[in-house]
C-alpha cells in the first residue's frame, strides 16, 4: 500500500472519528432519553395497576400511595406535576337544547360532542366525535426540562357545573401542581348556541414554567366520522380549512392527502365534513401552523384524520387569559354568517360561512342574495323539501322566461329561413366552407337575425344552473330529508344497487341507479331532439354534432348518479318547466307570418346603406385570407 493510500485511510478515520464526536447525544439529552423511557414504562405500569383496580373494586389512589417506589418515580419523571399524573378518569356534562358536550378529567379535554338535532344513519343522535377519536392537548415544559402534554394529566373540578341565570352552563376543570400554581381550563356553554367559549386561566405557573414562556404548543388531532351515505361525494365535501387573519379561508385539498406549514397568522382551524364542523377559534391568533390531512381506507369508518400542531399565546402568571372558541355545529350559512353579524370592519370577520362551499364570484352572489333567501322564506312555512325546491324551480324559470322567450323566437326565425338558406348553399361545393357561411350571414344580415341571439340568452342561464349545482349538495337543510321515494335529498336516490365492484362502471357511476337522475336524463334527452328538429327541420346534416348532443345527457348520468338526488330533482323539473315553456311558445308562432315578417323587414333594409355587423366583416376578412393563401400555394 503506497503512502497516499495509507493518508487517505487516516484521514476516512479522522473524518468518522470527528463525526462521532460532533453529533453525539449530549448528557443531557441522554438523561432526558432516560426520563422520557422510564415515563413511558411508568405509564404501562399504571395502566396495569389501574385495571387491577378496577377488578378488584380498590381505590387507585390509595394502591399508588402505598406504592412508595411509584410516588417517587411519579415525582422524578412528572417533577410538579406529579400529583396529577395518575387518577380515576371522571366525566362532566355541559348541555343545551342544540348540543350535549362531555369533558373529561384526563386532559380536561371534551371526550363526546353530540348534536341533538341531528341523527346519524342509525336515526340515533349525531355524534361528532367520542373518546380517542378525537385528541387535544398543550405541551407543558418545567424548569428542571421535564415536557409533559396536558392530555396525559389528570384535572379535578373546582366546583360542579353551574347555570347561570341566562341558562349558560360552566365548569372549571383545574390542573394542580405540587405548589399553589395551577392551571384552569373554563368551559363555558351558552343556552342555545353550538358555541363553546374555552379559556385558560394560569396561576403563579411561572414559578413552574421556564423563564420567558410566553405560549403553550398545542397539538389537535380528530379523525373525521362518515356521516352520510355516499362516502365517495361526502368525502368531496370534508377537508381541513383554515382562516388567516384578516385574509381569506383556504383549505388542504380533499382528494388526497395533504400538509402545510403556515407561518403567517392564523384566525382559525376547522375540522370539516360535509355537513358538520369542529371548529378553533383562538381569540389572539395562531402561530407556528402545521396543518395535516390524511385519507383513511374506503373499508374504514372515517373518511380522514386530521392533525393541527401549532402555538397559542399564554401568559402564565395569569394576568392576562389564553381565549378560545370552539364551533361543534353544522355547517348551515345562516348559522354560521350570524357570528359576524355585530362586526362591521371585515377584517375581523371570522367568516365561518365560507365553510358552505357555494361557488365563487357571482355564483356564490346568486346563492347568498338569491336562492338561499327564498329558500329560507320557503321553508319557514313548509316542511316538504320537495315542493320548496319545485315552487323555487318555478320562481327561477318565471324570472328567466325572457331569456327563454328570446331564444326560442330565434330558433324559431333560423328555422323558417333554412329553406331558403339550403337553396342557396346547395349552389355552392361543400369545399367552400367560407362561402357557405358567407352566403348564410348575408341572409341572416338581411333579415335582422343573429345566429349569436339565441345562444346569449342560454349563456345568461348558465349562472343559475351551476350556483344551484353548487348548493345543492351544500344544503343541510335537505340533509334526511325525504320525498317520493328519495328518502335523503342530500345524497342519491337508489332504486337499484349491487355489491360487485365493476371496472370504472363502479369508480365513475356508481354501484347503484339513482331515479330521479336516470329521469332527469331522460328529459333531457328528449328536450334535445326537440330542440334539433326544430332548427334543422329533421335534416341529417353534421351527424357528428347530432350525437354529440345526444352523449352529453349521458355523462351527465355518469356524473349526477352518485349527487344530491335534491340536485337531480330540480334539473329534472327545471328541464320540464322549460319544455312546457317551449310548447307553449312554439303553440303561439305562425311560421309563415314571421317568414312574411322577416322578408319584410329585409324589403326595408335593402332600401338603406347595408351595413355589415362585425361578424360578418370578420367572417368576410378570413374568407379573402383563406383565397390568398389558396393562391400562394398554387
Amino acid at each position: 500500500m503506497d503512502k497516499n493510500s495509507i493518508t487517505g485511510i487516516i484521514l476516512i478515520v479522522l473524518i468518522f472519528i470527528g463525526y462521532y464526536q460532533f453529533t453525539k447525544p449530549t448528557q443531557e439529552q441522554l438523561e432526558a432519553q432516560k426520563r422520557y423511557n422510564d415515563s413511558i414504562a411508568l405509564v404501562q405500569q399504571l395502566q396495569a395497576k389501574a385495571e387491577l383496580v378496577n377488578k378488584k373494586s380498590v381505590s387507585n389512589d390509595s394502591l399508588l400511595l402505598n406504592d412508595t417506589s411509584t410516588v417517587s418515580k411519579l415525582a422524578d419523571i412528572y417533577g410538579d406535576f406529579s400529583v396529577v399524573a395518575s387518577g380515576k378518569e371522571q366525566f362532566y356534562t355541559l348541555e343545551n337544547k342544540l348540543v350535549k358536550l362531555t369533558l373529561s378529567s384526563k386532559g380536561g379535554r371534551i371526550h363526546t360532542a353530540i348534536l341533538k338535532n341531528y341523527t346519524d344513519n342509525n336515526n340515533k343522535a349525531l355524534t361528532l366525535f367520542k373518546g380517542d377519536e378525537s385528541s387535544f392537548g398543550f405541551t407543558l415544559v418545567t424548569k428542571n426540562n421535564r415536557v409533559l402534554n396536558s392530555s396525559d394529566l389528570f384535572f379535578e373540578p373546582v366546583s360542579t357545573v353551574s347555570t347561570d341565570n341566562n341558562g349558560n352552563q360552566s365548569i372549571t376543570l383545574r390542573l394542580k401542581t405540587s405548589g399553589v400554581a395551577y392551571i384552569d381550563f373554563v368551559y363555558t356553554l351558552p343556552a342555545n348556541d353550538y358555541m363553546l367559549h374555552f379559556d385558560i386561566k394560569a396561576n403563579g405557573m411561572n414559578t413552574v414554567m421556564p423563564t420567558g414562556t410566553n405560549s403553550l404548543e398545542l397539538k389537535w388531532i380528530s379523525k373525521i366520522r362518515q356521516q352520510e351515505k355516499g362516502r365517495k361525494f361526502e368525502n368531496r365535501y370534508a377537508y381541513l380549512s383554515y382562516k388567516y387573519v384578516a385574509d381569506n379561508v383556504e383549505n388542504l385539498s380533499e382528494g388526497k392527502d395533504d400538509n402545510k406549514e403556515l407561518t403567517t397568522k392564523v384566525n382559525w382551524i376547522a375540522f370539516k365534513d360535509q355537513f358538520f364542523s369542529s371548529i378553533l377559534i383562538a381569540d389572539n391568533a395562531f402561530t407556528s401552523t402545521t396543518l395535516t390531512s390524511k385519507m383513511e381506507n374506503d373499508s374504514s369508518k372515517y373518511l380522514k384524520t386530521y392533525t393541527a400542531n401549532t402555538s397559542v399565546a399564554f401568559d402564565p402568571t395569569g394576568k392576562t387569559t389564553t381565549n378560545f372558541r370552539m364551533y361543534l355545529g353544522p355547517n348551515h350559512y345562516k348559522t354560521l354568517s350570524s357570528y359576524d353579524k355585530e362586526l362591521t370592519n371585515n377584517d375581523n370577520k371570522l367568516k365561518l360561512n365560507d365553510l358552505v362551499p357555494l361557488g365563487w364570484g357571482i355564483l356564490g352572489w346568486i346563492n347568498k342574495f338569491i336562492i338561499i333567501p327564498l329558500f329560507n322564506f320557503f321553508s319557514g312555512f313548509l316542511s316538504n323539501f320537495g315542493i320548496i325546491i319545485l315552487l323555487l324551480t318555478i320562481i327561477i324559470k318565471t324570472a328567466l322566461f325572457p331569456l327563454t322567450y328570446k331564444s326560442l323566437i330565434s330558433s324559431a326565425k333560423m328555422k323558417v329561413l333554412k329553406p331558403e338558406i339550403d337553396e342557396l348553399t346547395a349552389k355552392i361545393p361543400l369545399e367552400k366552407t367560407m362561402e357557405r357561411q358567407k352566403v348564410s350571414m348575408d341572409v341572416y344580415s338581411k333579415v335582422g337575425v343573429s345566429p349569436m341571439a339565441g345562444c346569449i340568452p342560454a349563456l345568461l342561464q348558465m349562472p343559475f344552473l351551476i350556483a344551484l349545482f353548487n348548493f345543492f349538495p351544500a344544503a343541510i337543510e335537505l340533509r334526511h330529508q325525504s320525498f317520493l321515494w328519495a328518502t335523503d335529498l342530500s345524497t342519491y336516490d337508489s332504486i337499484w344497487s349491487w355489491e360487485t365492484n365493476i371496472p370504472l362502471i363502479s369508480t365513475y357511476f356508481g354501484n347503484h341507479i339513482s331515479l330521479f337522475c336516470v329521469l332527469f336524463t331522460a328529459a333531457t334527452i328528449f328536450s334535445t331532439k326537440m330542440n334539433m328538429d326544430a332548427q334543422s327541420g329533421g335534416a341529417e346534416q353534421m351527424p357528428g354534432m347530432k350525437w354529440m348532443m345526444y352523449l352529453m345527457p349521458l355523462i351527465f348520468m355518469v356524473l349526477f348518479n352518485s349527487y344530491a338526488s335534491g340536485l337531480s330533482y330540480y334539473y329534472l323539473v327545471s328541464t320540464l318547466i322549460t319544455l312546457i315553456q317551449t310548447f307553449a311558445i312554439r303553440a303561439t308562432i305562425d311560421e309563415k307570418k314571421l317568414l312574411a315578417q322577416l322578408h319584410a323587414k329585409r324589403n326595408n333594409n335593402s332600401k338603406k346603406p347595408a351595413k355589415k355587423s362585425s361578424f360578418l366583416e370578420r367572417l368576410e376578412k378570413m374568407q379573402q385570407e383563406q383565397q390568398k393563401a389558396l393562391k400562394n400555394k398554387r
